[in-house]
């Protein structure tokens, strides 16, 4: 049987990893597919594995999914219910910074290499006159990584994807001081095909069922999303993408 691979974007907070597994071993069961999870660690080394061919499925951050549809061959087929991508601008609870106004030019900003992420924030603080030429990045390996940045005073603020934001443990959490959390609604994480994968059928079949049992439903709330997925059009995909340009411009 052939092997297909399915690679998840890396900006999922620690504790879903379990659950990706399980989802791939009931689309594996369900589809009668043989399905291999990729994982990067890093946004770089997503890259990296795209570039290298051979990946029919991605699940993939909106700005990636812009990209890897216009350029690269994939379309999009589904998106998860009620599951929006938003961010969090927080500071350091014992910093000077209270307020997103209290960001001023200079300051450096610790993030994932999450570029939607930071396209997202960038707009959130033209509310205060700040650009993103005005600020210094300290791009880390995780947001883990740049919360702790933060704590230590070694960055004034952060940008954070809301879900992993909110999974962190209350002790880190009191370490820091949200200053704006976005609500776009519009934006999320979307399931790609790669054009011309000829189990895609069968596949999306197991993907959009997987709420109707428990087994299903288990491993949907594992990944924090137990509304499960629905089918997306190319318009719908399109609709997205010029949202994303509209934040660009």
């Amino acid at each position: 049987m052939t092997t297909h691979n399915m690679l998840i974007a890396p900006d999922f907070s620690p504790e879903r990893f379990a659950g990706w597994h399980m989802f791939n071993t009931l689309i594996q069961k369900r589809a009668n597919l043989n399905m291999h999870l990729n994982i990067p660690a890093s946004h770089a080394e997503q890259e990296q594995v795209i570039n290298a061919g051979d990946i029919q499925v991605i699940y993939a951050n909106p700005f990636d999914a812009a990209t890897l549809i216009r350029e690269q061959g994939y379309r999009a087929v589904a998106r998860p219910i009620g599951k929006s991508d938003e961010m969090v601008i927080a500071a350091g609870a014992n910093s000077e910074i209270n307020r997103l106004e209290d960001i001023q030019a200079g300051a450096t900003v610790a993030m994932a290499d999450n570029r939607d992420v930071k396209l997202i924030g960038l707009r959130l603080l033209e509310a205060v006159d700040i650009e993103e030429a005005d600020l210094q990045w300290d791009v880390t390996e995780t947001y883990q990584a740049a919360a702790r940045k933060v704590i230590k005073g070694d960055a004034q603020a952060a940008f954070f994807l809301a879900e992993i934001f909110h999974s962190f443990s209350r002790l880190t959490k009191t370490q820091l001081t949200v200053l704006i959390e976005s609500d776009l609604a519009d934006i999320s994480h979307v399931l790609l095909i790669k054009d011309g994968f000829s189990d895609t059928q069968i596949f999306m079949d197991a993907i959009l069922n997987l709420h109707n049992d428990d087994e299903g439903k288990e491993a949907l709330t594992e990944l924090g999303m137990p509304q499960g997925f629905e089918a997306m059009t190319e318009e719908d995909a399109e609709f997205m993408i010029d949202l994303m340009q509209t934040l660009l411009d």
